[in-house]
């Protein structure tokens, strides 16, 4: 029993020795065997059986020479990119999307489908077709699949536990997908994905804690502290679209009325520009759509770069909300970096400055001063590569130094 162990305790450091070398490779583009254990303070021979053995596996490769400091030059090690791919998929947007995606981030595939107001089984299935269609695009080894979902989720056992706008409950994507596909399946919450996403791909790795509000059909924060993913203890740390903000208000598909996804998220702004519209024919947005029921969320972003008033108030009401949403999290997180994702974001500074001056009001004048509050760089398919850096993070360990939290 004893020699188990340590054999069991021999196999797991040489695995993590390993995932170590490989991170070290993936950070520093190409790097010699002995600056490797000079920066893992790893032993030559431990570092050379890791190379090899990540060689054997077509995970890295020798890439040329590089400068001698007086005896013979080194070799450099680079990691393949494409030796790899990862399938990323986002479901929390107008329409489902998904990427074939390498070891850096780089999408060598995309495809979506459009939802079309279905739900429950049927936009199940259309997941699967999803699927299918991006499993066919890859000619690579792929690692996994990984999921960002809207609603409320247990990451720990991968079971959707309320995705109100897809009329989900209780399902248990993970287990549904693995049986059909037979691969690691990762399935979190999008607006956490998001926030993976910043930190892997975006420009906040540099940062312990941070908040990205994610707004487009709904509206999620995904939230880390120190480091980690908070998931809040019953999974339902960042749920704030369906906090009331407006008492005796429009309602809601959870059953509640005057929810912040019913006057701040890409349907209620995009409702409500269609019926300006429809009210007023001298509305800049004719200028983008021949009809009402056209206008999406790109013709009212025109629209206010054109500098139509009655948007621009509209925009500010969506401002203003969310500006309320963030002060309500900056008073109990104390977080100094807030991003804003997803398609709202391409309304600019006119929204973030409107969220600023209303979580000024709202919060304490230190507290507010310390907070930085932009817009994510990633785009659109900040949820797609989110999804996939779960796969990274778990299979081959990438970006460890984002302190897990991905069961």
């Amino acid at each position: 029993m004893k020699r188990s162990a340590q054999k069991a305790t021999s196999k797991q450091t040489k695995a993590y020795n390993t995932r170590l070398v490989l991170r070290t490779i993936y950070d520093h583009d190409r790097i010699s065997r002995a600056d490797i254990a000079r920066a893992t303070a790893l032993t030559p021979p431990t570092v050379s059986d890791a190379v090899a053995g990540l060689s054997r596996r077509g995970l890295v490769e020798e890439v040329g020479q590089g400068p001698s400091a007086g005896g013979k030059p080194p070799i450099l090690l680079s990691v393949i990119d494409d030796s790899r791919h990862a399938i990323g998929i986002d479901l929390a947007s107008d329409e489902f999307r998904g990427a074939v995606v390498n070891l850096r981030g780089e999408i060598r595939h995309r495809a979506s489908l459009p939802l079309d107001g279905r739900d429950g089984e049927v936009a199940l299935e259309r997941v699967y077709e999803l699927v299918d269609h991006l499993l066919s695009a890859t000619g690579s080894p792929l690692l996994g699949i990984g999921i960002g979902t809207p609603g409320l989720m247990d990451p720990t056992k991968g079971i959707v536990r309320r995705a109100v706008n897809l009329d989900w409950q209780d399902l248990p994507l993970r287990s549904l997908l693995k049986k059909r596909y037979g691969l690691p399946l990762y399935v979190a919450n999008d607006s956490q994905v998001a926030a993976l996403a910043e930190f892997t791909f975006g420009g906040e790795q540099a940062t312990d804690s941070l908040v990205v509000i994610k707004v487009e059909h709904g509206i999620g924060a995904g939230i880390v502290l120190n480091g980690r993913l908070f998931h809040g203890d019953t999974f339902g740390a960042g749920e704030i679209g369906h906090v009331v903000v407006a008492e005796d208000g429009l309602p809601c598909r959870c059953g509640n009325r005057g929810c912040l996804e019913t006057v701040a998220s890409n349907q209620a702004l995009v409702h409500r520009a269609q019926a300006l519209a429809r009210s007023d024919p001298r509305s800049l947005l004719h200028r983008f759509a021949a009809r009402p029921e056209e206008i999406g969320i790109s013709e009212v972003c025109q629209a206010v770069a054109a500098g139509d008033e009655a948007m621009c108030q509209e925009v500010a009401l969506v401002g203003r909300y969310l500006g309320i949403a963030v002060a309500n999290l900056i008073g109990v997180l104390s977080v100094q970096r807030i991003l804003i994702a997803g398609s709202l974001a391409c309304l600019g500074q006119p929204l973030l400055d409107t969220i600023q001056q209303e979580m000024v009001k709202r919060s304490l004048s230190v507290v507010a001063r310390e907070t930085r509050v932009g817009l994510s760089t990633i785009g659109p398919e900040i949820v797609v590569l989110g999804a996939a850096a779960q796969v990274l993070t778990q299979e081959l360990g990438l970006f460890a130094p984002f302190k897990g939290g991905l069961q």
